[in-house]
């Protein structure tokens, strides 16, 4: 049977995009972290999220949470990449190994007074945030939630006096007795 030639090209395959948390253990040392932020911009990747902190003092050994998004073919060749850096020891992609728990945590000044001042203590408690700072016209609170408990927070927060927001990143551990 003959294939009849067109003009058009083939149906391009559309992946989803989805998102994932990586931990990646690497050796504490100089240039470690403008290297793996240097792979994902170098190759147009966008990091949304990145926490990193020494987690094995002896050992030098330093643990770097990112969270990305790509289809599964970007993933793959994301953590492939990563894998071939020299002082990366292991990459695990917690989306897959399970449901991972994940947080954040912010810091959010408020200022207002009267009705708005009453609100922010309102919505604070209701989400179970602490105050940290409180002066006349302002608050600072703390919550530490999921990230998308955070943005509802910021996005509340934003009706009633919001004036600065600071965020440490996704801090993300895989469930079970089994350890990266």
């Amino acid at each position: 049977m003959l294939q009849m030639k067109t003009h058009y090209p083939d149906a391009t395959r559309v992946e989803p995009i989805n998102r994932h948390t990586l931990a990646i253990i690497v050796d504490n040392e100089p240039g470690v972290l403008a290297r793996i932020a240097g792979l994902f911009s170098g190759r147009g990747y966008n990091i949304e999220s990145l926490t990193v902190t020494e987690t094995e003092h002896e050992a030098h050994i330093s643990r770097i949470t990112v969270v990305t998004t790509g289809t599964d073919s970007i993933i793959q060749q994301i953590k492939s990449q990563l894998e071939r850096l020299v002082p990366v020891h292991r990459v695990v992609d917690l989306t897959l190994t399970g449901e991972a728990v994940e947080r954040e945590l912010c810091l959010v000044k408020v200022v207002g007074k009267g009705d708005h001042r009453v609100e922010a203590m309102r919505l604070a408690s209701a989400f179970g945030a602490r105050t940290l700072d409180a002066t006349l016209t302002s608050f600072v609170y703390e919550l530490t939630g999921t990230t998308d408990e955070v943005e509802r927070f910021i996005k509340l927060m934003t009706a009633v006096g919001l004036v600065e927001v600071s965020r440490t990143g996704v801090a993300a551990m895989a469930r079970g007795a089994e350890g990266v």
